[in-house]
């Protein structure tokens, strides 16, 4: 484990934004992930259009966005596990598989006039399952295609995959279900998904050995161990689901906001998303920039009051066009703060349980995105719209207030935990449990050893002939290592089982039975 240059955790130069695209793999992986996006996207703006002449329009329009995000809450974790200990490339080719036949089915039940909102919710709730599947093992392959250095750059550029999307995606859905109807959108939806599988076709990921795979319940287990004992990963977990819970209410309310506060058509709605995603552009652009200017505490900071100005400004504003344009810095403020959120955690967990790290990170942030919008869209059926909007702009000023004591910790993301090791897989062998041991206190010795599923038995002490101590039966003894020489280890033959002498012995020695 390295250290690299630390000026505080502040400041972080590094190469250009745009140095992962230079890649051949992660270029075409980008563009696959580009084209689902937009997909997706188009699908939100088609199914939530599709409700938003209901009575309940606030609740029902809320649900589609949580039923799409709330799969992530108990099946992210899961998906991590797979993804580190599965093959990634085979897991994310089979999902892409089930999620476009998914969204064939919803075009086909569409187009033939099927799909009430009871359908309309399951079904996408079970595309959101497909995604909270891809997700952790989507995230966790970037350090695979990138440089450590260009790390940040390539979660700068998953997020403006994400914002461009949405730049697009709405605006075209906007004039496709206009023109044709919401079926189409959930079509081209499922084609994206193909686009993605043919990318994860080209891309030649080098196999690992059956010996670098974990079991799955042991992964889960060290897993959520590891996060539970790293304070700079839980900080950002919490600074993650102090921003998107507030900020979510924005993403649910807006259809709401364009159609009867703005008077806005589907089109307008798209153009409100493709306002965001612009904005998301902008910060894009420059955040390489402003991170070395202003620091990961005070970008996101700013990057949060950003999101509030735009979320006030949906609320209070009646005319398109200033609130369009509101909504570009709130997009400015979306990338920035996603971008060190997921920079940051990148930087933190080394490969071996990247998957699952990331998996409790999209948890939080998906998941809270998911129930924040559910929970915005009851609060705005009750007291309305606008006031919901304040009330969320208000929560957001005092997350970015908060930063002053809970701030991302200084050192997080500074030391590189990749693991280097000797061997044809390049990991060191799992340890082996000593068979035996010596008890220091004035209980008499006893030999440990091990069965078959690693746990630790105890064995009664038996004299040997003569009164001598002689080794226990078919173990091995192991001498500390000397800057001379490695681990020396000798096999006594089977015989009497019994223990060594418990006659003190140096501190800067081992001896076993």
């Amino acid at each position: 484990m390295t250290q690299q240059k630390h000026d505080g955790g502040a400041r972080e130069n590094g190469p250009s934004s745009w140095a992962p695209l230079r890649g051949r793999t992660f270029r075409v992986l980008w563009s696959a992930q580009l084209g689902s996006n937009v997909g997706t996207w188009m699908q939100t703006v088609g199914a939530q259009w599709m409700l938003v002449q209901q009575p309940n329009a606030p609740t029902l329009t809320a649900a589609v966005q949580a039923a799409s995000l709330l799969p992530v809450l108990f099946l992210s974790l899961p998906a991590g596990v797979l993804a580190d200990v599965l093959d990634r490339r085979a897991l994310l080719m089979t999902l892409s598989g089930v999620m476009a036949a998914l969204c064939a089915a919803l075009a086909a039940l569409t187009a033939a006039g099927l799909t009430t909102p009871a359908v309309l919710i399951a079904l996408t709730f079970l595309i959101g399952c497909g995604q909270a599947l891809m997700s952790p093992g989507w995230q966790a392959i970037q350090p695979e295609l990138v440089p450590r250095e260009q790390i940040p750059a390539a979660a700068a550029l998953g997020s403006l995959n994400v914002n461009v999307a949405r730049a697009i995606g709405p605006a075209v859905a906007g004039l496709l279900v206009a023109a044709t109807g919401p079926d189409v959108v959930f079509a081209l939806n499922a084609v994206s998904f193909l686009g993605v599988l043919a990318a994860l076709l080209g891309w030649h990921r080098a196999r690992h050995g059956a010996g670098d795979r974990e079991r799955m319940r042991p992964a889960l287990a060290s897993g959520t161990r590891y996060v539970r004992n790293a304070p700079g990963v839980r900080r950002v977990l919490l600074r993650s689901g102090l921003f998107v819970v507030p900020a979510s209410a924005l993403w649910g309310l807006l259809p709401v906001v364009a159609e009867r506060r703005l008077g806005l058509g589907s089109g307008g709605y798209g153009l409100l998303l493709g306002a965001l995603g612009a904005g998301a552009i902008v910060g894009a652009v420059t955040i390489g920039r402003v991170r070395e200017r202003l620091g990961r505490n005070v970008l996101l900071a700013v990057s949060t009051v950003a999101f509030a100005a735009g979320t006030l400004a949906a609320a209070v504003l009646r005319q398109p066009v200033p609130v369009a344009v509101v909504l570009v810095v709130a997009g400015v403020g979306w990338l920035y703060a996603l971008s060190t959120l997921n920079a940051t955690l990148q930087l933190a967990l080394p490969g071996w349980v990247r998957a699952r790290g990331l998996a409790v990170y999209l948890m939080v942030f998906m998941g809270g995105q998911g129930i924040g919008t559910l929970l915005w869209g009851l609060l705005a059926d009750g007291i309305g719209t606008a006031e919901t909007l304040l009330v969320s702009a208000g929560l957001l000023l005092a997350s970015a207030a908060s930063l002053t004591w809970l701030p991302l910790r200084e050192r997080t993301g500074t030391l590189d935990r990749t693991i280097v090791a000797p061997g044809r897989n390049r990991r060191w062998p799992f340890p082996s449990i000593p068979t035996t041991a010596r008890s220091w206190s004035r209980s008499p010795t006893r030999c440990l050893r091990t069965g078959r599923s690693g746990s630790v038995r105890r064995w009664p002490r038996r004299p040997s002939p003569g009164g001598a101590p002689a080794p226990c039966a078919g173990t091995s003894t192991r001498t500390r290592p000397t800057p001379a020489a490695g681990w020396r280890s000798s096999r006594s033959p089977p015989g009497p089982s019994t223990c060594a002498s418990t006659a003190p012995a140096s501190p800067a020695t081992t001896r076993s039975c």
